[in-house]
C-alpha cells in the first residue's frame, strides 16, 4: 500500500519504530540497521565539487522514484528547510545531525511509514536506513536488502573485490553495514551493574552510545548499542553477533528488574510513581527531566505497576516532548520558557 504523506503531517503519525510492539519490545526499544553506499566515479561528499553532489542527489532521487518499494516517499532537500523542521527530522530518527547542520546538496527520503529513511550526501553519497519497532534485526535486513537491490539496479555502487564497499570513513569500508538497537536498561543503572555491562560489550566488538546515536550521551536510561567492525566479515555474520550480545544485555537488564522487584519494591514503586506524579502536575518542565521520568515511566508500565498506561504512548511521548516537535505542534518557534510550558500542557493531557 502506497502512503503518501507530507513533513507537517509525520508530526501526527506515530513512526513504525515507536509502536511499542515486536520481540522483547519492552526492553528493546528498536532496531536500525543502515548502509553506506558512494557511487562510482563520483569524489565523496567532503571532496566533491557543488556539481558532484548535485549529479549524486540527482542520480539517488531517479532511482528512490524508479523504486516499486519507495513509491510515495517524501524527498526533502535540506537547502530552504528551516531549523525547526530539520531538528524535526533528526528527534525523530530520520536524519544525523551532520545532515542537518548542512546544506549544501544534501537531501534526505521518507518512506510512508518511516520504516525507511536515505540521506543523500551527508557523510556518504548515500546512507539507507531500516528502522523497525522491538528486537527485529532480521525484519530490517530483510527490508533494506530489498531497497538496496532496487535501488542498485539503477545504481552504480563504488566497490572493490578486496575492499567491499568503499566509504568515505575506513571504518565502514566492506559492508558498509552499522546495525544497532536502542535499549531501555534503567535497572543496570539503578543497580550501577551498567559501566560493567558497556565494558564487557567494547570488549566483544559492539559499541554503545545515546539516544541519538554517534556523538551523544545515554538520557533516560537509552543506549544505542552497535557493531564496530564492517571489514572482514559477512552481514549475516554481523547481525548474529549483535543479536547474541543484546539477548545477553537484555538478560541481564531482566534479572536487574527481578531483583529490584524482589529486594526493594517499595522504594522502586516510590520512585516511579513520583515521576508519573510529577508528569502529570507539573506546568514547566525541561526535556532532559521529561526524558528522566518518562523512562521511569515506561519501566513502571512494562513492570506492570501503572495500570492504564500503554508503551507505545510513552514511547511516543520521549519523542513528541522533544523541542522541534512542540514547535510544529503548536505551528510557530518557541522560546525556551514556552516550551517546558507547553511541553508540561502536554504531558497533563496525555496522561
Amino acid at each position: 500500500m502506497v502512503i503518501n504523506v507530507s513533513l507537517d503531517e509525520l508530526v501526527h503519525q506515530t513512526g513504525e519504530w515507536l509502536r511499542g510492539s515486536g520481540e522483547r519490545s519492552d526492553i528493546v526499544i528498536s532496531s536500525r540497521i543502515r548502509l553506506a553506499r558512494n557511487l562510482e566515479g563520483i569524489s565523496f561528499p567532503q571532496w566533491a565539487t557543488k556539481p558532484q553532489r548535485s549529479e549524486a542527489r540527482a542520480h539517488a532521487t531517479e532511482a528512490v522514484k524508479a523504486s516499486r518499494f519507495l513509491k510515495g516517499s517524501l524527498i526533502l532537500e535540506m537547502k530552504g528547510m528551516s531549523e525547526i523542521d530539520r531538528l524535526f527530522l533528526v528527534e525523530r530518527h530520520l536524519i544525523s545531525r551532520e545532515l542537518a547542520s548542512g546544506l549544501n546538496e544534501k537531501a534526505v527520503v521518507v518512506s510512508g511509514r518511516e520504516v525507511v529513511s536515505i540521506m543523500i550526501n551527508e557523510e556518504d553519497h548515500l546512507r539507507l536506513q531500516v528502522l523497525q519497532s522491538g528486537f527485529n534485526l532480521q525484519e530490517a535486513w530483510r527490508v533494506l536488502e530489498q531497497v538496496n537491490d532496487e535501488l542498485e539496479k539503477n545504481l552504480k555502487y563504488a566497490f572493490l573485490p578486496e575492499w567491499g564497499y568503499l566509504t568515505a570513513c575506513p571504518t565502514n569500508v566492506g559492508t558498509g553495514m552499522r546495525a544497532s538497537c536502542m535499549l531501555h536498561l534503567p535497572s543496570l543503572v539503578m543497580t550501577k551493574q551498567i559501566n560493567r555491562v558497556l565494558h564487557a560489550i567494547t570488549r566483544l566488538g559492539l559499541t554503545a552510545r545515546g539516544f541519538y546515536g554517534e556523538g551523544t550521551e545515554a538520557a533516560g536510561n537509552f543506549f544505542q548499542l552497535s557493531n564496530q567492525v564492517t571489514l572482514g566479515v559477512s552481514e549475516e555474520e554481523i547481525l548474529d553477533n549483535l543479536e547474541r550480545l543484546i539477548r545477553q544485555v537484555v538478560e541481564q537488564e531482566e534479572a536487574a528488574r527481578k531483583a529490584l522487584l524482589a529486594q526493594s519494591k517499595d522504594a522502586l514503586e516510590d520512585r516511579i510513581w513520583r515521576a508519573y506524579g510529577t508528569l502529570k502536575s507539573a506546568h514547566l518542565i525541561t526535556s532532559n527531566e521529561t526524558v528522566d521520568m518518562l523512562s521511569l515511566v515506561r519501566l513502571g508500565v512494562d513492570l506492570g505497576l501503572i495500570p492504564g498506561v500503554e508503551r507505545g504512548q510513552v514511547n511516543r511521548l520521549l519523542i513528541q516532548m522533544q523541542p522541534a516537535h512542540l514547535q510544529k505542534l503548536e505551528g510557530r518557534p518557541l522560546t525556551p520558557s514556552e516550551r517546558d510550558s507547553r511541553r508540561a500542557r502536554l504531558l497533563r493531557e496525555s496522561l
